[in-house]
């Protein structure tokens, strides 16, 4: 592109959009180092995974025009709909801001663009119950006012933006001696780093009028990345929660009474029907039941940053293990042994919850109970999900091994391998995604065995062969209180189910070679069910050596225990783990279910 042919005093709608690709280039060429010298507000390494992700949004969703309006308006709604983290939503709301000046602009001036970025400041501390200077938004504040002063000197847009980088820069480095956090750690403040990354990215494209990779080493900010020993008593809410909520009138004040108790970093972005909400809290649950009174919650997000924090400062191993939810394993395990767990969600109608997160086994049965609208269904983690959480592991371990839910039962593994083509391609980090062929306690025994491999030193291509071998050599028995809740989650037809329920029939469902259920037996007590599936474990265990069996139950643990004790008699070992199901196994086979796994 020649530049000598643009007329520069102007900024249209494809050269804004272009300029904020160069940006958002810019920010994922570096979210690796901004995920290392993130320290406030928590420690948990994922600011420049979260910008990415916001930036990513914006790349993938917008078509330019010409017309700057149209452009501003749409990069903004794209920013909030994407945003994640606590950086990534003061962005986005700080586009929300800048783009609301605008209302029909072909093309706009200095002054118009000076007017726009006040009012997109003004915005994020509006969106902010509690904002810190020394930290992105004060850096935004600071170069805002600069390009007020500049204007009246300055009416071309290419030194505008090249004159203002100087005072960011500025201000960036002053964080540090603002916040004592940034000070000890002798770091900058990673989401105030990020903007002045997005800045040079734009640099480069007016300087060049051109998209391309910039350079790492060029206008770097050269800081020490924080080390030393830290502890989860920095952390004083556990989980950083997001949620979209979606209604005519959303009052932003009444909204922030009502959950800011819940938590701190609560940020609400958006507009009266569109709102994006970031707190960190110790009870996403609550914090979903209180939003659904505003409006119809079209996202959701929570991350355990006591996790990330681990992993960001003491990662047991270089390999990843990533599963779903669906996998039953006691919460003690996947923190002991650092397993990342991606949910799949449970839906009611128009509201829906995330498995185990923000919908426990307990609250699902008495949601259940209470329920006279349609039967809930359930659904796959997205793509999205999937490749935040893969960027995320990216940036921490040198390969990952995702274990996930039969792929005949649920798209789950599908989109996992997906995301995992698409990460590799762009950081060359191996990953590997398996097909279980099992769920439940079955996939929950195979992780485990495959975290005690990795404690061992395990390599990944051995381990990944390992893990296909365990899932071959892992069977599973299921049974059940009644067939209803099988023929209304669609597992059994409803012609069998009307024949079952006449009766009263209580099969076995057991899990083929092809990872398929199959109802198995006609049984027509609980007991008679599990006495049945106990001669079934004996057919099986006969002449074989076990290496482990668990257990899972859908609000059933008398049943469970009796499995354990009967298991215990039969092979001298106790269960590898006994608890509640994922309220996924819930919707599709009822209260009452009880999965017994055995693995040679």
């Amino acid at each position: 592109m020649d530049n000598s042919a643009i007329d520069t005093t102007t900024l249209d709608g494809k050269r804004l959009y272009y300029s904020f690709l160069a940006g958002a280039q810019r920010i994922f060429d570096h979210q690796g180092y901004l995920n290392k010298i993130n320290v406030f507000p928590v420690r948990d390494a994922d600011t420049g995974t979260n910008l990415a992700s916001t930036m990513r949004s914006i790349v993938d969703t917008f078509i330019p025009t010409n017309n700057f309006s149209v452009t501003a308006n749409a990069l903004a709604d794209a920013a909030l709909t994407g945003a994640r983290g606590n950086s990534g939503i003061i962005f986005a709301q700080f586009l929300y801001g800048f783009s609301s000046e605008f209302h029909g602009e072909e093309t706009i001036n200095v002054k118009k663009f000076a007017a726009a970025i006040t009012r997109g400041v003004q915005a994020s501390y509006e969106a902010i119950s509690n904002p810190v200077e020394g930290t992105m938004i004060s850096v935004i504040r600071e170069w805002a006012e600069n390009i007020q002063k500049l204007i009246e000197k300055i009416d071309d847009f290419n030194e505008l933006i090249i004159a203002s980088y100087e005072k960011a820069l500025q201000a960036l480095l002053e964080t540090t001696k603002k916040l004592e956090v940034l000070r000890k750690a002798n770091v900058v403040d990673a989401g105030a780093k990020g903007f002045v990354y997005f800045l040079e990215g734009m640099i480069d494209f007016f300087n060049h009028g051109e998209l391309k990779k910039i350079l790492g080493s060029r206008n770097i900010v050269k800081s020490q990345v924080a080390e030393g020993e830290h502890n989860h008593e920095e952390i004083n809410f556990r989980y950083c929660t997001e949620a979209m909520i979606v209604s005519d009138n959303i009052n932003r004040e009444k909204l922030r009474s009502k959950i800011d108790y819940l938590g701190d970093s609560l940020v609400i972005a958006g507009s009266p029907r569109k709102m994006r909400i970031h707190i960190h809290t110790d009870t996403p649950d609550k914090l979903f039941t209180r939003l659904s009174r505003f409006g119809s919650i079209t996202f959701q997000k929570v991350d355990d940053m006591v996790m990330q924090m681990d992993v960001a400062e003491h990662r047991r191993h270089d390999i990843a293990l990533l599963t779903d939810s669906t996998c039953d394993l006691p919460q003690e395990f996947i923190e002991k042994h650092q397993i990342h767990v991606v949910p799949l969600s449970v839906h009611f109608g128009d509201t829906y919850y995330l498995d185990r997160i923000t919908l426990t086994p307990d609250r699902f049965y008495k949601i259940l109970g209470k329920s006279n609208k349609d039967y809930p269904s359930t659904a796959q983690p997205s793509f999205k999900d999937f490749s935040n959480k893969y960027n995320f592991l990216s940036t921490h371990y040198e390969s990952v091994i995702g274990v996930h839910i039969s792929e005949a039962l649920s798209g789950t593994c599908s989109n996992s391998r997906k995301a995992a083509k698409t990460i590799t391609n762009f950081t060359k980090m191996p990953i590997d995604v398996i097909n279980s062929k099992r769920l439940s306690s079955g996939l929950g025994l195979i992780l485990i065995r495959a975290a005690e491999k990795l404690e061992e030193g395990t390599s990944h291509e051995k381990l990944t062969a390992l893990i296909e071998k365990w899932s071959k050599n892992t069977d599973m028995w299921v049974t059940t209180k009644t067939m209803k809740y099988l023929v209304k989650s669609g597992r059994v037809s409803a012609v069998k189910g009307f024949v079952g329920k006449l009766l009263n029939v209580k099969p076995i469902i057991i899990v083929n070679e092809e990872g398929r259920t199959e109802p198995h037996g006609k049984p027509f007590t609980e007991k008679g069910s599990m006495n049945m599936a106990l001669r079934m474990v004996d057919k099986k265990i006969k002449n074989k050596t076990i290496w482990g069996y668990s257990i899972s139950h859908a609000n059933n643990l008398k049943t469970a225990e009796w499995f354990a004790e009967q298991m215990e008699l039969r092979t001298g070992m106790k269960p590898r783990f006994i608890n509640d199901a994922s309220p996924v196994l819930g919707v599709n086979t009822g209260p009452g279910v009880v999965a017994l796994s055995v693995l040679f």
